[in-house]
Formats: C-alpha cells, structure tokens, sequence
C-alpha cells in the first residue's frame, strides 16, 4: 500500500490493461491517470502515432490531445466564474447578450415541417444552457427524414464566426420549449458565445484567462502553437469501406491553426497534467495548489444532478439513459451504483453515487469520485469512441481494483 491508499503491485495492472489494448492496435499510445488522497499514479504507453515522426515518440503526460467533449466542463466551469462576480445569472434570460436567441419559436411537431411552430412558453436562461435543457441540440435521424436534424447538422458541420452562427441558430425554431427536456452538446457551444460577449474577450481568451492560467493548464486551448505541434498525438478512426485504421486529424490538421469559431462543445486540445489540474480543483472543492479559480458552492452546483424525473423520463440518446445517471452543469452526475439502464454506458461501472465527469468523442475520458477522494483520466486518439469502449472500462476496472484502504 501506498500513502494515496492505492496498491501498488496491483497498480501494475493499469500497465498491463493499456499494453493489451495497445498490442491489439487499436491506438498507438494512451496516458492513463489515477490520483487519490493528493498522490497521482501516471502510465503512459505507446507513442504518438502509428507512422512518421509520431512512430518514435513516447506518449507522457504532456502529449498534447484532442479532449472532445471533454472540453464541455471546462466551458461550464469558465460560465460559473461569470456567475460568481455577477457578470451573468443563473436564471436571467440570456437575451441581453444572446438577443438572436430571445423570443423563440418552437416546433409545433419535432419530426415536422420547420414552419409548423408555437411560441416559446418562456425565455432561455444560463441554467438551461448548463444543464443542456435550452430546447435544441443534437437530433439523432438519418439524413432526410426529420428537417429539424437536418438543419441543426448543417449548422454544426460549418466553422462560422460566432455572431454568424448564433445568429444561423436564432432562425431555426426550437425542438422543444426550454426546459421541457435534455439535449445535447448545442449548448455548450451557445454557452461560449455568450461567455465572448459577456466579458467582451474571445472565448478562448475567457478560457485562458478564468481557467487556464489561474491552474497552470498552460497546453489547454483550440489549438497548438507550432512549436508544440511535436507534442500533438494523432488522431485515428476507421475506415468503413476496409475496416483498416486511418487518420482522422494529424499534426498538420485542424488543430495546427486557430479555428474560426471556437468550439465549446468539443474544440480544446489538452494534456493529462493539464486536465488533472482542472480534475483536483474541482475535486478540492474550487482550488488547486492554492489557485481559486470557483468557490465550493459552485462547484457543488456544477456536481449535482439538476434534471427532474420528467425530463429524464423523456431524455437522452436511447430509452433508460438517465436510470443511473442525472446531469450537472457540462456533464454526468451517477444517482446509481448499480447499472439498470440498457448498456453500453459512459460512466465507470464501480465509481460511487455522486461520482462526475465526461468522456469524449476521441476515447478521452475523465471522472472524479468525491467518495473515493480519486481521479482518473484516460488520453487516447481514436473516432469516434463510443460509450462502453473497452480500453476505458478496462482502465476503470483496473484503476479501482487498486484500492487498498
């Protein structure tokens, strides 16, 4: 036993989950983070790529990756500070600085015609766009069959200017009135350009000021400057037609160059010490190596399940989705220890009520678990990951069996 209460020859099978995963192919490296009572566990394997310079490249704690929707807590935490010195509300309407988004439409029939709409029974707030409960987001359909998805995915897949694309989503007509249930990742991106015209800054400036810099995320950003592009893992999907691993986004690829429009749903690049960072201070309650960056009921916000049974009931990606889970601000709360919903899930399957966190699309994971005082983070490269990848619950199984206190 350690002093962080984490065994650690049975930390040597953290090693051994990463080597098999790795010898299999699936990625050509992973940085795998366990962190308890202060003391932090760090296993990197592989290298940065499969081919070129990367091939030689050890993955580390400083690889630079892309986070996905990874990036969506950090953008709620950024909002929160702007709560917290009264610049926003939690409950006033967004109008004042998002005027597109005031008075609404909402569709008179979710699967119908765009012109068939009601009036929005109320104003969107700052908690809807928190808890993604604003009215719109991600509709899953096959191309063609229901305008509404059609339409936001048209939105989603251009890199507009902000005011461009709030404005875009300003005439489209709500999938349901704000409030009435759960829809994903549209509102983190609203949420970033209401932070760049609440403080009069871009984005990623907010970000860097109220995030990054107070906790030393020095490599966290929407892109990489060109001297860190070394550090950039590659990124990897498959390709359907071979089944044949390809590259999805290289170093010289989307994230060489500052984006046109800053993705609060997914756009930040990050490292595992620089996510660790974001991790602990939350874990401790708001601070990190004596850097305050929210107070603790703010972070008690963020951390607690905010959906009601009703929208739960009528939300999420597949029947049963929030049977063991609810929704903070920017991420998942587990309600449940033991899992009844349909799998494959996206939370740890041994991590305790109260546990938090959020994966994303790149098999990047993230969770903390108050109970266990105990973070874990997992950085890999491969598209898209789905809920229930088996390097991640593999990393999960092994990172708790390590307890040992």
């Amino acid at each position: 036993m350690t002093a962080s209460g984490l065994s650690s020859k049975r930390l040597a099978r953290v090693r051994d989950v990463l080597s098999r995963h790795l010898d299999a192919g699936y990625v050509p490296g992973a940085v795998a983070v366990i962190a308890r009572h202060g003391e932090v566990h760090i296993e990197a394997a592989g290298n940065l790529a499969f081919e070129g310079e990367g091939s030689s490249t050890p993955m580390a704690a400083d690889t630079i990756c892309r986070t996905g929707s990874m990036t969506k807590p950090i953008v709620a935490a950024c909002a929160m500070t702007l709560v917290e010195d009264c610049t926003l509300r939690l409950d006033d309407p967004v109008d004042e600085f998002l005027p597109e988004l005031a008075d609404m439409s909402v569709l008179a029939d979710p699967n119908g015609p765009l012109d068939k709409t009601l009036p929005a029974e109320r104003p969107i707030t700052l908690r809807d766009l928190l808890t993604f409960t604003l009215g719109t987001g991600v509709v899953v359909a096959e191309p063609g069959t229901i305008p509404i998805a059609d339409a936001l995915n048209a939105l989603q897949g251009d890199e507009l200017p902000p005011d461009e694309w709030i404005r875009r989503l300003g005439t489209l007509p709500l999938v349901y009135q704000p409030g009435e249930r759960w829809m994903y990742h549209t509102a983190a991106n609203v949420t970033g350009v209401l932070i760049a015209r609440a403080t009069g800054k871009s984005f990623g400036d907010a970000l860097r000021e109220r995030i990054c810099e107070p906790l030393g995320m020095k490599d966290t950003a929407f892109s990489v400057a060109g001297e860190n592009i070394s550090r950039l893992a590659t990124a990897y999907q498959r390709d359907d037609a071979t089944g044949e691993i390809v590259v999805e986004d290289g170093p010289d690829g989307h994230w060489s160059r500052p984006p046109t429009f800053e993705d609060g749903g997914g756009g930040l690049v990050s490292t595992a010490s620089d996510y660790l960072a974001f991790a602990s201070a939350l874990l401790a309650g708001g601070a990190h190596h004596g850097e305050r960056v929210l107070s603790r009921p703010s972070v008690s916000l963020m951390t607690t399940d905010h959906l009601t049974p009703a929208q739960k009931a009528v939300s999420g990606f597949r029947p049963g989705y929030f049977d063991d889970i609810g929704w903070g601000f920017g991420m998942s709360v587990r309600t449940q220890r033991s899992h009844h919903g349909p799998w494959p899930v996206s939370y740890p399957p041994p991590a305790s009520v109260g546990s938090y966190g959020w994966p994303g699309i790149y098999g990047t994971g993230w969770y903390n678990d108050p109970a266990e005082d105990m973070t874990t983070i997992l950085m890999i490269q491969r598209a898209p990951a789905p809920a229930g990848l088996p390097i991640l619950f593999d990393f999960w199984t092994a990172a708790y069996q390590a307890i040992d206190d």
